[in-house]
């Protein structure tokens, strides 16, 4: 993986980061992978067990849980409980450490701030992964995901669920086949956040829980005081844990988009919005991505909006818009989700039915939520790989977050990405990347 370029201010720390990156922190040795049989159960481990933790730990109910991990033993009591036999850690490296040779895969449902270092040390351990969406908090983490997945050939898949949906599937297939032509513009909003934006960090250091490890939930993220603002819930708001509305609906609304026209690496991007706060994200934004040709494909002009602003109603022959959707525009015809996923408008009148002709590639299940984690499970056990494999969920989630670079550097930034850098604003580098605390790096 190349290193990306970066202010002078904060090359050293960088450049140290990089090169921990790359030697990774310390874990056993990686053992042997199993050989599935069709029968087999995989031996799946936890990260995060509470709240969308519990929802992941369900969704792989046919497996064997075999250790928990969760930070706030309160918010994962229910799933401690229910899973009394498996050992239970509120430190997923030690986790890791002590499990390695009884896990075969694991699922990370943590803070944003926290899926690459669990996500990471995983995967150099020869573990499948499952990991919530947005992939990772950071352009660079992104990189170094679909960069380790792929060199450890692991199974591996994100948590954007609508990914399964039938419906989705079925327009991905009739958008490649053509039936909106060329796609040249494409608008996506949605209604978050819906947790607090626009403010500054809170003041006063209220008593941590006694039930939150708080220096372990912060992880590698810099020390500051436990406050209520953050946890739970609130951290998708502030820069230091979370990606604001982008990164937490990004990857289900623009889905359609990015899968169908194959989008990845933006060449320029700019962004308006209520204010650059260095705390948090703002209470509104809109971000403009330009892809560049790719193969047949024509360039692609991608405008994201959140925070209540939309487009014009108009490009999708309607009065008003719902709170989250998307427009796809073509040479012969428009697609309109008023969704974050499902059944779309045709706006010539079109139906399915007269696109019949358009063969069926992609296997749609019924009850999509439940299949997008056997379409996992089957991958780690040999089976083909799952369609939101890191492969297609770095690049995604990369092109999604540069979106952020742009929006809190306050310039239009033209990005290089096979030098991963920003080219015009070499400030706005800095925002490609954290710095990790001790013990924490990828």
């Amino acid at each position: 993986m190349t290193t990306p370029q970066i202010s002078p201010i904060r090359r050293r720390a960088f450049l140290k980061t990089a090169a921990l990156t790359g030697a990774g922190v310390a874990f056993p040795m990686v053992l042997p992978r199993r050989v599935f049989g069709a029968n087999e159960r995989l031996n799946i481990a936890a990260i995060g067990s509470g709240g969308k933790g519990q929802v992941d730990i369900d969704g792989c109910e046919s497996q064997n849980i075999v250790a928990l991990c969760d930070v706030d033993s309160g918010k994962a009591a229910h799933m401690f409980k229910r899973h009394a036999k498996a050992p239970k850690y509120a430190d997923f490296r030690k986790m890791l450490e002590k499990e390695a040779k009884h896990i075969d895969a694991v699922t990370v449902s943590t803070p944003d701030h926290t899926h690459a270092t669990a996500a990471a040390m995983a995967i150099r351990l020869g573990k499948h992964v499952y990991c919530q969406k947005p992939l990772t908090h950071t352009v660079f983490e992104a990189r170094v995901l679909t960069d380790l997945a792929r060199k450890h050939k692991v199974a591996t898949q994100m948590g954007n669920q609508g990914h399964s949906n039938p419906d989705t599937r079925r327009y991905v297939e009739l958008i490649q086949a053509g039936v909106l032509g060329d796609v040249k513009e494409v608008h996506i909003w949605t209604d978050r956040p819906i947790w607090p934006q626009g403010i500054g960090r809170p003041s006063g250091s209220p008593p941590v829980p006694k039930n939150v490890n708080w220096d372990l939930w912060l992880g590698p993220a810099q020390k500051r005081p436990y406050h209520p603002a953050y946890h739970p819930f609130k951290w998708r708001g502030f820069w230091d844990f979370g990606t604001g509305a982008v990164g937490d609906m990004g990857c289900h609304n623009s889905d359609l988009a990015y899968w169908a026209l194959d989008l990845r690496n933006p060449t320029t991007l700019e962004a308006v919005s209520s204010g650059i706060n260095p705390e948090t994200a703002p209470k509104w934004s809109i971000i403009t991505y330009h892809f560049p040709k790719q193969g047949k494909r024509k360039p692609v002009k991608v405008v994201w909006y959140d925070g209540g602003k939309k487009p014009d109603p108009s490009l999708a022959k309607q009065k008003s818009l719902p709170g989250n959707g998307s427009i796809l525009i073509g040479s012969k015809d428009s697609l309109y989700i008023p969704m974050y996923w499902g059944k779309g408008t045709f706006l010539s009148g079109a139906t399915e039915a007269d696109h019949k002709d358009v063969p069926e590639t992609i296997e749609k299940p019924a009850d999509f939520n439940r299949h997008h984690y056997l379409e996992w499970i089957d991958a780690c056990k040999g089976g083909k790989p799952a369609w939101s494999n890191f492969d297609y969920a770095g690049p995604m989630t990369e092109a999604m977050l540069l979106g952020l670079v742009a929006l809190r550097s306050g310039k239009k930034i033209e990005w290089d990405a096979k030098k991963m850098r920003v080219k015009n604003a070499p400030e706005a580098n800095r925002y490609i990347h954290s710095e990790y605390r001790n013990g924490w790096t990828l």
